[in-house]
């Protein structure tokens, strides 16, 4: 699976794949107690029982063989040692069939260079077959930003993770879409399970670098078939994409907060090539902050932030894009306004969180000093020591600078901060209610001034570009003013596809109906700046 500066160009099978993860799970148990073997398969066995018991009526074909294979390891259990870690081995290396899937590099040619609109005829084709029915171009709607001719070298000698903010089941296909314009070679991606039951997505992801991922798994063999399948795949020199966040931001915010699990696997796998001498084992961790107008599944996802159960659920199987017309319908659309999407590579970091130039080196921001950073996990020897808990440090701020990047690097758009001002306008009209009141307002209380809009917008855009931040806004036109000009824009856009009307006008001109969730959502993109402690209160307090 690589070779260097290629990425994916040559995946390995099946089988050793399988072979390298049943080996690291053997190395890792050679080391552990009976009591830890025991415990491991264990909660394997109660985990998936407690799965697949919640399937009653419904297994499939692949979940019957899974009960089968669990029943045989509840069976080892109470067997001595050597039986547990047959058991073990043979859980393993169905996860390893299960997680893998075969690059093909001529299907990411086909993809990428022979086919010209061939994201939108992925995402809008019902059946793998039906992929020539559709005549837009994304090339002008997926817009790169960032330091790409760098990128586009360091990957010749380094390889590169990608941890992009999440944002919608849509995000692999054109972040995709986005390495290929920017010149930058394949990368692999972790995508869910519940993505391949659209037939025309499960065809290209399985063969443009996407691997499987099922989040109902919950025990710790799994989980850790899934951080091994990491390690050997950034060990084999392929540029791999994690989404950080984990999941697709419910609450439409940049995430605060990381995951550390496959974020980490980064520098347990320069490690690795570091005690083996590979060439090129220098490893490069790239953030990435995406920017839509719009987002699929934004009224499902609101609603899921909101909700009692979204705060236990971690895998929405319902939404938007579970229907494969509902996604060909949103491709469509959004695909025909400009600048649909906006992808903003940032300045990389080495596996410890420290900028690195442009040629890879590392060095500490704050005293502009050069830093030797495989002195950090050597001894004087030069030989590896591996810390695990020192690790995890270095993995805590290198989330912590993939945090800052993503603020630092989000592109603002015309339905972010008109949505912005209209919350915080709709909050000032009822003080004494929370958020989580304030969107169940009657749809009279859910009326705004105009004019006392324009006045929030105009104050908002003035604090984003005090701010620093790239905003990309329509331009004012004759003596239309910008604020006007973005509160038109914004309705155009949200006029585009949601069943229900974000912003809509009121007959009479003067007044403007909201849907308080849904501008809660977008305008939740602007959070995280403090521009809601000086917003303006205009109109009477209710």
């Amino acid at each position: 699976m690589g070779e260097p500066g290629t990425g994916i160009h040559q995946a390995p099978p099946s089988k050793a794949v399988a072979r390298s993860l049943c080996h690291r799970t053997a190395v890792r148990i050679a080391t552990m107690s009976d009591e830890a073997v025991f415990d491991a398969l264990s909660d394997t066995v109660y985990q998936e029982r407690r799965r697949l018991h919640q399937l009653s009526g419904r297994l499939s074909e692949e979940d019957a063989h899974q009960m089968r294979v669990i029943e045989r390891a509840a069976r080892a259990i109470h067997r001595d040692r050597a039986a547990m870690e047959r058991a073990i081995d043979a859980l393993v290396k169905g996860y390893a069939y299960e997680i893998h899937n075969r690059f093909s590099s001529r299907a990411y040619r086909l993809a990428t260079r022979l086919v010209p609109g061939a994201l939108t005829r992925i995402l809008t084709a019902p059946n793998p077959g039906d992929l020539f029915g559709v005549d837009l171009d994304p090339t002008s709607r997926v817009v790169v930003h960032g330091p790409v001719d760098t990128l586009v070298d360091l990957a010749q000698t380094h390889t590169l993770v990608l941890a992009p903010t999440h944002v919608s089941n849509l995000d692999s296909p054109f972040i995709g879409y986005a390495l290929h314009l920017a010149g930058l070679p394949p990368f692999i991606y972790g995508a869910g399970l519940n993505l391949f039951s659209n037939p025309a997505m499960a065809f290209f992801m399985s063969r443009l670098g996407a691997y499987t991922v099922d989040r109902r798994k919950k025990n710790v063999l799994y989980k850790q078939a899934l951080k091994d399948y990491s390690v050997d795949s950034l060990s084999r020199r392929c540029h791999s994409l994690f989404f950080p966040g984990g999941t697709r931001s419910r609450s439409g915010q940049i995430e605060k907060k990381l995951k550390k699990g496959l974020l980490g696997t980064a520098i347990e796998a320069w490690q690795e090539g570091l005690e083996s001498n590979a060439p090129n084992p220098e490893i490069l961790v790239v953030p990435c902050t995406l920017s839509s107008s719009l987002v699929l599944e934004a009224e499902t996802l609101i609603e899921d932030s909101l909700s009692e159960e979204g705060k236990s659920r971690h895998i929405i199987t319902d939404d938007e894009f579970s229907e494969p017309r509902t996604v060909a319908s949103f491709a469509r659309k959004v695909l025909n306004l400009d600048s649909a999407m906006h992808v903003c590579f940032g300045n990389p970091l080495d596996v410890m969180g420290n900028p690195v130039d442009v040629e890879g080196r590392s060095w500490r921001h704050k005293k502009g000093q050069w830093l030797d950073r495989r002195a950090y996990v050597t001894n004087r020897m030069g030989e590896v020591v591996r810390d695990p808990q020192r690790d995890r440090v270095y993995t805590e701020h290198l989330a912590s600078e993939l945090v800052k990047a993503y603020h630092r690097d989000n592109v603002v758009l015309s339905t972010h901060i008109v949505s912005f001002a209209a919350w915080h306008l709709l909050r000032s009209l009822h003080p004494k209610l929370d958020s989580f009141h304030v969107v169940l307002v009657e749809e009279e209380g859910r009326k705004v001034s105009r004019s006392d809009l324009l006045v929030h917008i105009e104050h908002l855009l003035g604090a984003v570009q005090k701010r620093g931040l790239t905003m990309v806004v329509p331009s004012p036109k004759g003596k239309m003013a910008r604020a006007e000009m973005l509160l038109n824009a914004a309705i155009e856009r949200f006029s585009h596809y949601h069943s229900r009307c974000a912003i809509a006008r009121v007959k009479g001109g003067k007044m403007l109906a909201l849907d308080p969730r849904l501008i809660l959502y977008y305008g939740n993109r602007l959070v995280g700046y403090g521009f809601e402690d000086d917003m303006p209160v205009v109109g009477e307090n209710r």
